[in-house]
């Protein structure tokens, strides 16, 4: 996960620093979240985004001569579209970040926007 400054202190430097995130659980629908700021103040933080599921439940009886009997079953399963997600760190030197982004489902891409309490703003790439 990339955060490039597009306004505040930041996007002034020539050329504006790129701040790597490291994101734990990048298959799941939450995780830890981990960087330095261009001072290097380490910051941690989660990530989250909402993933619609689909509950299905079959109970009947089977007729067949294979599974004569009883059936009986549960699956869950992710619905495709796009999924919204946000993003929070606090940092050591007192700055917090905070975001949101939209990723594709089943997929561990996205993109967003985060902003932080020095005035920051960031285009969010992953």
């Amino acid at each position: 996960m990339q955060l490039y400054p597009t306004a505040g202190p930041l996007s002034l430097q020539s050329p504006p620093p790129v701040i790597v995130a490291r994101a734990s659980n990048e298959t799941g629908n939450s995780g830890e979240l981990n960087f330095r700021l261009p001072d290097r103040a380490k910051c941690e933080g989660t990530w989250t985004s909402v993933a619609p599921r689909v509950q299905s439940n079959v109970r009947g009886i089977d007729l067949s001569i294979r599974g004569l009997g009883g059936k009986l079953s549960k699956s869950s399963e992710s619905v495709g579209g796009i999924n919204r997600g946000e993003i929070y760190a606090v940092c050591r030197n007192g700055t917090i970040v905070q975001g949101q982004f939209a990723m594709g489902s089943g997929t561990t891409s996205g993109s967003g926007t985060a902003s932080d309490t020095q005035g920051n703003v960031y285009k969010l790439l992953f």
